[in-house]
C-alpha cells in the first residue's frame, strides 16, 4: 500500500496556457492544456488541477436527491403507484430503494432531476414541492459539486392518514380462524 506524502498545495501548478506536442506513435496533432479536447476526443485537463478526473454515476446523484427529499415535512412517499407497490415489497425484505421516484440526467458539469411525490394531507402542495426542490438543489450542489439546471416535481397523489381505518382493523374480528 502506498501513502500520499504531499498535499495538493505541494504539487507544482500546471501551465494551462501553453500547448504541448502530442508524442504518440502517430506524432500528429497538439494537445491543448486549457481543457480543449485532444486529438482522440478526450479532455486534456482532467480535474481542476490536472491530476485526474472524477465521474459520478447517475444512481449516486439520484440516491442523494432521494435522501434529501425524504427529510422534507409533508413528503409521504416517492414514486407513482406501481413504483410504490414494488417499493413496499422491497421494504418488506429489507431493501429500501432510495432512488424510487427520482430520475436524473447527469452531464459533464450539470444535472437535471425529475421527482415524483406523494404528499401528506393537509400540507400545502406548492410549499412541499418548493421545499423538496430546494433540498435537491442544495444536496446535489453541496455533495456532488455539480450545477443543478432544473428540478421538475410531479405530485401524483395525496396520502390521507386515517385513524378510523386503524381503529376498525383493531376492533374487527378476523375473517378466518
Amino acid at each position: 500500500m502506498t501513502t500520499q506524502t504531499h498535499t495538493p498545495a505541494d504539487v507544482p501548478a500546471k501551465n494551462t496556457t501553453a500547448a504541448a506536442t502530442n508524442t504518440s506513435a502517430a506524432g500528429a496533432g497538439t494537445l491543448e492544456l486549457n481543457g480543449a479536447p485532444a486529438a482522440n476526443g478526450a479532455p486534456a485537463n482532467k480535474g481542476k488541477d490536472g491530476r485526474g478526473a472524477t465521474t459520478v454515476a447517475d444512481g449516486v446523484v439520484a440516491k442523494i436527491a432521494g435522501i434529501a427529499i425524504q427529510e422534507i415535512p409533508g413528503v409521504h412517499a416517492l414514486g407513482g403507484g406501481a413504483a410504490r407497490a414494488i417499493g413496499n415489497l422491497r421494504e418488506k425484505v429489507g431493501q429500501k430503494d432510495l432512488t424510487q421516484g427520482v430520475s436524473v440526467e447527469v452531464g459533464q458539469t450539470q444535472v437535471a432531476v425529475d421527482v415524483t411525490l406523494v404528499v401528506e394531507y393537509p400540507h400545502p402542495l406548492q410549499e412541499v414541492a418548493d421545499n423538496a426542490r430546494d433540498a435537491v438543489y442544495n444536496a446535489i450542489e453541496d455533495l456532488v459539486g455539480m450545477e443543478v439546471t432544473e428540478v421538475n416535481i410531479t405530485i401524483t397523489d395525496i396520502h390521507v392518514p386515517s385513524e378510523d381505518a386503524e381503529a376498525d382493523d383493531a376492533g374487527r374480528e378476523p375473517r378466518v380462524a
